[in-house]
């Protein structure tokens, strides 16, 4: 097989992907418990894939894995998201004073700026949906730029907690727009070779989102402790 060519998803990865949709859409509601046979059926595979799934979800802090009892959704919480996003805006931080010491030409920041016209787009159209996937690649683009690749997979490793904060909280936040002008901000940092600016700028913009998503988890009681 070439070495450029896309190898299929097994089985196992097509379970997380569909666990991680029903999970962040609500179709797995947060404190219920599934057993490994209703959710095979559930997605038409058997269980070995379904349980390598849970096994990997319960790494990213989604589920927990339960001896008899299956597997529970596990609950937003407000300290988790805490302190994940305290970790986040001290890693993206520096990622993004890293990579405004890269002296990054306009080719190497092209993907960083495309996303911010995506998300430019999207709440034009109102498409909050594109607007948070958007999102979700300014920032793993930056913390690419930033070189560290352990800064990389620790982020990872708590990207879909924020993602379902985020996708819960979605619509009931206000529009967006001031995010998009700090991403903007941020990238022109970075390309002016400006570290202090992009850290600061970026470390700002992460303590705001903090802020705005603590409180709406708070206000509108999403979180189950």
């Amino acid at each position: 097989m070439r070495t450029d060519e896309i190898r299929p998803k097994n089985n196992s990865t097509i379970a997380v992907e569909k666990l991680r949709d029903l999970i962040f859409s609500g179709a797995l509601p947060a404190g219920s418990n599934h057993l490994e046979t209703e959710l095979a059926k559930r997605l038409g595979m058997s269980r070995t894939p379904v349980r390598e799934a849970a096994l990997t979800l319960e790494a990213q802090g989604l589920v927990a894995v339960q001896a008899r009892k299956g597997v529970k959704i596990l609950p937003i919480s407000v300290r988790d998201m805490e302190e994940i996003y305290d970790v986040l805006t001290a890693l993206e931080s520096m990622a993004a004073r890293q990579a405004a010491e890269q002296a990054y030409g306009y080719e190497d920041l092209a993907a960083l700026a495309q996303t911010i016209t995506d998300m430019e787009a999207a709440l034009g159209e109102n498409d909050r949906d594109h607007w948070a996937v958007a999102d979700d690649n300014f920032h793993t683009e930056l913390v690419r730029l930033g070189g560290n690749r352990r800064v990389m997979s620790t982020v990872a490793m708590m990207a879909d907690q924020v993602r379902r904060a985020k996708a819960v909280t979605l619509y009931l936040r206000p529009l967006p727009s001031q995010s998009n002008e700090d991403h903007r901000a941020v990238l022109e940092a970075i390309a002016k070779g400006d570290p202090a600016r992009a850290e600061e700028v970026h470390r700002m913009h992460r303590l705001e989102a903090k802020d705005t998503l603590i409180a709406l988890l708070t206000q509108s009681r999403l979180q189950m402790l």
